[in-house]
């Protein structure tokens, strides 16, 4: 304990901190280090202890720090490449985003610091620092329309924790992965027996869960689906170029034509850059005709306008046997639309992107139907809240994400934003398709598993096999209520329970 107190006394804590912040990206993709979700969480827990407030809020701030200025300094990309912005704006705007995603990490060391000040070692490692870690990554993907990327639990999607997340979702793994730092932490720094009693723990966590891994929560539904992904690698700087409209449609129609005869091919998010107004009578009309001749349904992603209100949507439909819409809900802020736009408009050229002034769509719209089956759809970054995506659960049997990863360029984010997918394959126990416009598409089964996925920045054609399935694993049921039940009856009770000492390992 000396050495340890030494490490976090003063500035070495501060840097100690930052440091583990750093640290944490890299147990996600396209790292896949694991294990570094459980060590880098401790070793902040390890400089919140017995520290006061206002510490406690800045060496959360600069965990933070490290933590989203490495992990999402892909937005940078966005800004500067294809916002036009220059450096100094880019880095500017990045580090300001960074700037406040980093107070929820700070306002958890505030948190525990100011209000649990007196609770006992194990107390404060083995309930309040996890269940304060998961209700503030929770808070961060719901304030201002929610950004929940970094969350713990996707980390483990390769893992033996992956087992709990049909069961209690990403949130749940979240826990068991913060708990799991609190218990090696505690292994480390208590006295014996209780060092020993909290390792056994920790291995009966993982253990138990790896255990969970091969129940199957779903069945499967119909036979195989023989499937096709088209990536169209139509670079972003010149995508929304008048002059590219017609050979982007030519570009599409030439790659589906290799896979007719397939049960169900994909486009990606506005892979057609015309309204669908403007393309409805002859484009896709043709198009229609010629995947019902050839038994096959087709889904893409357009832009849809109402000639009433002028408003547009970004959209993914159906063709084929079948036609019908889904309007993208949850709208990607500075993507989608801009906030305040009657103030930022016109500032700089990032606020004025194409098509960026899209409107929500309803709730409860009808689930779009392909390929004999009943899809779960999401555009973009709308399959990164799994509370949205078990909504059209259970009666669809497939989930298809379409999404536009080309304004990130060769970054973190792909790799991030699939790992987030195959998330929700595992909790909903349902197999994913995901169409990108210059990559990282994927076939992903009900297990969360990758069964073929493309390279990046080639325009190709993915093809593959997929088992639809139905039925209900206790997540699709429940949700995330159960786990943020009971982490807040955590966070409320314990500083009013008095012997607290003897609630863990006494």
């Amino acid at each position: 304990m000396h050495l340890l107190g030494t490490l976090t006394a003063g500035w070495r804590g501060d840097l100690l901190a930052l440091f583990a912040g750093a640290l944490l990206p890299l147990a996600f993709a396209p790292f896949h280090l694991f294990p570094l979700a459980v060590i880098a969480p401790g070793l902040l827990y390890l400089t919140g202890l017995d520290t006061s407030p206002k510490r406690g809020f800045r060496r959360g701030w600069l965990f933070g720090l490290g933590m989203f200025g490495v992990g999402v300094s892909w937005v940078y990309v966005a800004i500067h490449v294809f916002g036009e912005a220059s450096i100094l704006l880019a880095g500017f705007l990045t580090g300001l985003f960074v700037a406040l995603l980093s107070l929820f990490p700070a306002l958890l060391g505030y948190t525990v610091a100011r209000f649990y000040a007196q609770r006992t070692l194990a107390v404060k490692l083995l309930l309040i620092f996890p269940a304060a870690w998961v209700l503030f990554e929770w808070l961060r993907g719901w304030v201002l329309s929610g950004f929940p990327w970094l969350n713990l639990g996707y980390s483990q999607i390769s893992a033996p924790l992956a087992g709990l997340a049909p069961i209690l979702g990403v949130y749940g793994v979240s826990w068991a992965v913060a708990l799991s730092a609190g218990l090696l932490l505690y292994t480390i720094t208590a006295s014996n027996p209780r060092r020993w009693r909290a390792l056994a723990v920790l291995v009966l966590l993982w253990s138990g869960s790896a255990l969970l891994t091969p129940i199957a929560w779903t069945q499967p539904h119909d036979k195989p689906l023989r499937v096709s992904l088209i990536q169209g690698n139509i670079p972003q700087e010149i995508k929304w170029q008048p002059e590219q409209r017609r050979r982007t449609l030519d570009l599409y129609a030439q790659l589906t034509a290799q896979r007719w005869g397939d049960d169900l091919i994909v486009w990606p998010e506005a892979a057609i850059t015309m309204f669908y107004h403007e393309v409805a009578d002859n484009y896709l009309a043709q198009l229609a005709a010629t995947a019902r001749r050839h038994n096959t349904d087709l889904i893409l992603g357009i832009s849809v306008e109402d000639p009433d209100t002028g408003s547009y949507y970004n959209s993914m439909m159906s063709l084929g046997h079948g036609e019908g819409f889904y309007f993208k809900q949850h709208l990607v802020p500075f993507g989608d639309y801009v906030p305040y736009a009657d103030w930022l408009r016109g500032l700089i050229k990032f606020f004025d992107l194409p098509m960026s002034g899209y409107s929500p769509g309803p709730p409860n719209q009808p689930l779009l139907q392909a390929a004999g089956h009943k899809i779960a759809s999401t555009i973009c970054y709308e399959d990164a809240f799994g509370e949205e995506v078990i909504r059209q659960l259970p009666e669809a049997s497939v989930l298809v994400n379409l999404t536009n990863n080309a304004w990130y360029g060769d970054s973190f984010a792909p790799p991030q934003h699939l790992q987030m997918s195959r998330m929700r394959a595992l909790e909903t126990g349902r197999p994913l398709l995901r169409a990108t416009t210059n990559g990282i598409s994927a076939i992903v089964d009900h297990q969360g598993k990758i069964t073929a996925a493309s390279p990046q920045f080639k325009t190709y054609v993915l093809s593959g096999t997929m088992q639809p399935m139905q039925g209900v694993t206790p997540y699709v049921r429940w949700g995330n209520l159960p786990v943020l039940l009971g982490l807040v009856l955590i966070a409320v009770s314990v500083p009013f329970y008095n012997r607290s000492a003897r609630v863990v390992m006494s």
